[in-house]
């Protein structure tokens, strides 16, 4: 089992986030990311969303080195209720590190914040993101229509979830 952690984004990440996002194939999500400049401004924004209780973004670290993102979105009607994202380079894909980055956040989510719920929402067609939702102990909820935007087109979710 790979030695996976993770820890609150940094600015001095930012290089490396850009280079996974640039080469990876993200064809699942809409990276709001297309310069550097925009990688160093959404993590100098990490603590302003900290300090609201809107979204905790962390750093995915396999042995030490920076292979991903993770992150948990608090809903703003329903604080109750948190959404986990996560992403992880393309070249260490397939080894378990997502898996493990979500049962560390879902930890967090449920010990530090006291949340109740956690979702995961995931483009049908993202099978390696379902197989992590479900290795994880998530419950398919159902399918929601057109609520994923990336670019131009809309897509269909999966809603995993699980409670406290």
């Amino acid at each position: 089992m790979p030695k996976v952690r993770i820890r609150p984004q940094e600015l001095s990440d930012a290089e490396r986030f850009f280079e996974i996002i640039m080469n990876t194939n993200m064809e699942f999500l809409e990276v709001p990311v297309k310069t550097f400049e925009d990688e160093e401004c959404f993590i100098q924004l990490n603590e302003i969303k900290r300090r609201k209780h809107l979204e905790y973004n962390y750093s995915i670290l396999l042995d030490g080195k920076l292979v991903g993102a993770c992150g948990l979105k608090i809903d703003q009607h329903r604080p109750y209720i948190g959404e986990i994202g996560y992403f992880v380079d393309e070249a260490y894909q397939g080894r378990e590190i997502a898996t493990e980055a979500v049962k560390l956040l879902e930890k967090i989510g449920f010990e530090q914040f006291l949340l109740q719920r956690i979702i995961i929402l995931l483009d049908v067609r993202n099978r390696a993101s379902e197989r992590v939702a479900q290795k994880c102990g998530y419950e398919n909820e159902g399918v929601l229509k057109k609520v994923h935007k990336i670019g131009e087109e809309f897509y269909d979710c999966f809603l995993y979830a699980k409670t406290a």
